[in-house]
């Protein structure tokens, strides 16, 4: 993939950056940088982790977090995160299937159809094996956080099955499993910058998008928005990684600090999503219109996402498609 001029600009102003910093107290100084508004679940575990870390490294390590895009968008984050520039990432497995194609997996309609079947696949063995395919992307995957299931919001009719999504404009990651989803179900998808979904929708360049209620809620997507179903339809993954040259300068004890932190900051992450939802819909609930998907929705949607796993098989491998399916249904 082209490397941005985002991320080469970063390289430059981090550079002259670090030049200029007299030396600091901490043996090491690392970077997290995220797209989340500081008020949003992972923003907050973020911050946990940082915390976690400084606190049992003894100030050893130092976390810098630049949440909010500050340092461009997910992919250039990715970019950043690899060339060294960024030392931590939580990027949504979605953008990171652009640099891996086994990350496909986690964003296959339907395949983890609860909480409990979301950590059995990502906590398990499937999600350590998929974490360690990213050393060949130079990155060290140490584990895998998320901001809850996706919903659907649109402007043009509620969402009760996949042929309601017909022809609708919708605004996804720039991810191909998710892309090629909404086209199975015959919408005609847009990848766009999660930054700029609200003034996209706003101006009608897009009619709808897909994202866990704490975006939604955070990004003020139901200001321009009618219609909400809560499909569920996949769980919003994202991979905690770290530079990989940055994981193996680390001696084994700060190793064993970060990870631990890591698992502190993932769990962190899921109980303030589970406290938040419920608050959330309840604010929302004058604002836009809100829905269940019903059963037979759910199965309708379920069958037009047959050919979505027969397209990406072989790019997750058949093996690992297998492990997760099992995996998830217990």
């Amino acid at each position: 993939m082209k490397i941005s001029r985002r991320t080469l600009m970063v390289a430059t102003a981090s550079a002259a950056a670090v030049a200029a910093l007299p030396a600091a107290a901490a043996e090491f100084t690392f970077t997290f940088a995220h797209v989340l508004t500081e008020d949003t679940p992972n923003a907050r575990a973020a911050v946990k982790f940082k915390e976690e870390v400084e606190k049992n490294s003894n100030g050893r390590i130092e976390i810098q977090i630049r949440p909010a895009a500050q340092l461009g968008g997910d992919v250039e984050i990715i970019e950043q995160t690899q060339m060294g520039l960024v030392h931590f990432a939580i990027p949504p497995t979605g953008n990171l299937a652009n640099f891996n194609e086994k990350m496909y997996l986690y964003d296959l309609p339907f395949l983890m159809p609860d909480n409990e079947a979301m950590m059995r696949v990502l906590d398990g063995e499937v999600g350590a094996e998929l974490l360690t395919t990213l050393e060949a992307n130079n990155l060290h995957g140490i584990n895998m956080w998320g901001a809850g299931f996706r919903h659907m919001t649109n402007n043009i009719r509620p969402i009760n099955g996949p042929d309601d999504l017909k022809g609708i404009k919708m605004r996804t990651l720039q991810a191909p499993t998710i892309l090629a989803t909404y086209r199975a179900y015959g919408a005609n998808p847009t990848a766009m910058a999660y930054t700029e979904v609200y003034n996209g929708l706003q101006q009608g360049v897009v009619e709808g998008q897909e994202n866990p209620l704490a975006n939604i809620y955070s990004m003020k997507f139901y200001e321009v928005q009618k219609f909400m179903t809560l499909t569920g339809h996949a769980y919003h993954t994202y991979a905690a990684v770290m530079n990989k040259a940055a994981w193996d300068s680390l001696p084994d004890d700060l190793k064993k600090v970060v990870a631990d932190a890591m698992v502190v900051g993932r769990d962190a992450a899921r109980q303030y999503t589970a406290e938040d939802e419920a608050k959330i819909l309840e604010e929302i609930k004058d604002q836009i219109e809100i829905q269940e998907l019903t059963p037979e929705g759910r199965a309708a949607f379920i069958k037009a996402s047959e050919p979505i796993y027969e397209e990406f098989r072989a790019k997750v491998t058949p093996e690992i498609l297998d492990k997760a399916i099992a995996a998830a249904k217990g």
